[in-house]
């Protein structure tokens, strides 16, 4: 993949976070209203979940993953955490499957510079994968799957 590293590094955080927030509201544009569970499918390729973690009154915690195995078995890639913040239109990715969360990267970091730049390398991958899930098409329809949800919870 391309990567891109901008000499103002907070100033592009900050874009790449509200273009996040306008592509999430795309691809599930009812994600807003979810209570548990939702998916969407794209022609030929693996289903595309988005699970409620943690709601409060200007924040969710949601995670976004493709199930490449099917729900029973759950082999869920990248299985990013997000963390969408409804009063500044923003989404912050702070976890994946691969990497440390993004609180226990602050914890170890030794410099403002290493915490923006782990910062910025999570939502630029981010905005990648946002805009390939756009570009397969893929579109929740929201509707909660109660079946999905309890599937996914007793995995």
């Amino acid at each position: 993949m391309v990567s891109f590293s901008p000499v103002e590094k907070s100033l592009w955080l900050q874009h790449v976070c509200e273009g996040n927030f306008v592509r999430l509201m795309r691809l599930a544009p009812d994600v807003l209203n979810l209570k548990s569970v939702a998916r969407a499918k794209a022609m030929g390729k693996p289903e595309l979940y988005v699970r409620l973690i943690e709601r409060s009154p200007f924040t969710l915690v949601i995670e976004l993953t493709h199930d490449f195995a099917g729900a029973s078995a759950s082999l869920g890639e990248p299985a990013v955490r997000l963390r969408v913040c409804l009063d500044s239109r923003t989404v912050e990715m702070l976890s994946d499957w691969a990497r440390t969360h993004v609180h226990e990267a602050l914890r170890d970091a030794t410099s403002t510079e290493s915490i923006l730049d782990y910062k910025w390398n999570l939502n630029y991958f981010l905005s990648r994968w946002l805009d390939h899930c756009l570009d397969c098409e893929y579109r929740f329809n929201g509707e909660l799957e109660e079946a999905i949800a309890r599937d996914l919870v007793s995995a």
